[in-house]
């Protein structure tokens, strides 16, 4: 059952839109120890919800002041500052070539051939959110809006990873978007899939798996996040999952990571009253995994979830039966 519940979760989950890291990256002991005390069990005190809520606050602050310094750095025309910034192996891409930056070393080198490319830019930028992914990632979005002098300003969305590394939160990718009117033909490529907006819910005896969905990017993607809480406090894992329009390839592609280190990604195809997504994941042992995951709405607020053809690593597996998800 565990198996079946926690590989359930990883194709509800996590993923990269061209920025998040494929594995996670270990969280500094001390924070991960103490959220594993105040974590182990399900019904947390007062003083245990408290004690969370004072560490992701904390957390939180961390990644704002973070945010202030990228801000200052850039301002002041300070690429060694600014690489400093990111995380020694983070990756780039670059928003005047195209090219993928990795390293700090070649970081710091795209940043000054920006600085003397764009003379006198400035940046303001305004946080919309920070979600935890896990003690060690997190997830900021925003906008960021460049200055030129005598041009208009430009406003570009973006959504940044961070993680936690060498005892403070460090960026590891980041895409960026100009800020524009919904884009109707992604967006509208999307809607079929609207029923999927809000908070869900499936549990047995052992675990209980929710899930937030949103959408996100001038409402071109959809966001899904979830967790696992199982009783069993190692089987835990939460994650997130991009869903979105793929112009090139014409279809509906989705993204997915977990905490636990593992990705995958998604190709999603209507048939009839039932969506149909062929998944290719990287589990966090590295194994690799194909399934076919298919969802079909019954009303408003239920829908049901079964998956068939499970591979990992050439053994072929039982197939999931169809399950009852029901809004919160």
């Amino acid at each position: 059952m565990k198996q079946l519940i926690v590989s359930a979760a990883l194709i509800l989950g996590l993923a990269n839109l061209q920025f998040a890291r494929s594995e996670e990256q270990p969280a500094d002991s001390k924070t991960k120890t103490v959220i594993k005390q105040l974590t182990k069990t399900q019904n947390k005190s007062p003083e245990t919800t408290e004690a969370i809520n004072q560490l992701k606050a904390n957390a939180t602050a961390e990644i704002q002041s973070a945010v202030k310094l990228y801000v200052e750095a850039y301002n002041a025309r300070d690429a060694k500052s600014l690489a400093a910034l990111w995380a020694p192996d983070a990756v780039y891409l670059s928003q005047v070539t195209g090219d993928i930056i990795r390293g700090r070393s070649a970081l710091e080198t795209e940043f000054a051939g920006q600085f003397q490319n764009l003379d006198q830019a400035k940046i303001e930028v305004a946080t919309d959110s920070i979600e935890f992914i896990s003690p060690s990632v997190a997830l900021e979005s925003g906008i960021a809006t460049v200055i030129v002098p005598d041009t208009k300003p430009e406003k570009r969305n973006y959504n940044a990873i961070y993680i936690r590394r060498e005892g403070k939160w460090l960026l590891d990718r980041v895409t960026e978007n100009p800020e524009a009117d919904v884009d109707t033909s992604h967006h509208d490529k999307l809607k079929a899939l609207d029923w999927m907006v809000g908070s869900w819910v499936d549990r047995d005896e052992n675990f209980t798996i929710k899930t937030d969905c949103k959408w996100i990017g001038n409402n071109n993607y959809l966001l899904r996040a979830f967790k696992v809480t199982s009783i069993e406090e190692n089987d835990n894992v939460s994650g997130m999952q991009f869903i979105g329009w793929d112009a090139n390839k014409k279809q509906i592609r989705s993204w997915v990571f977990d905490s636990k280190g593992g990705y995958a990604e998604g190709v999603w195809s209507q048939k009839k009253d039932r969506w149909i997504v062929k998944t290719k994941a990287t589990l966090a042992g590295g194994e690799i995994a194909t399934s076919t995951s298919i969802l079909k709405p019954v009303d408003d607020d239920t829908f049901t979830w079964q998956k068939v053809n499970r591979v990992v690593e050439g053994e072929i597996l039982p197939n999931i039966d169809e399950v009852f998800i029901i809004r919160e």
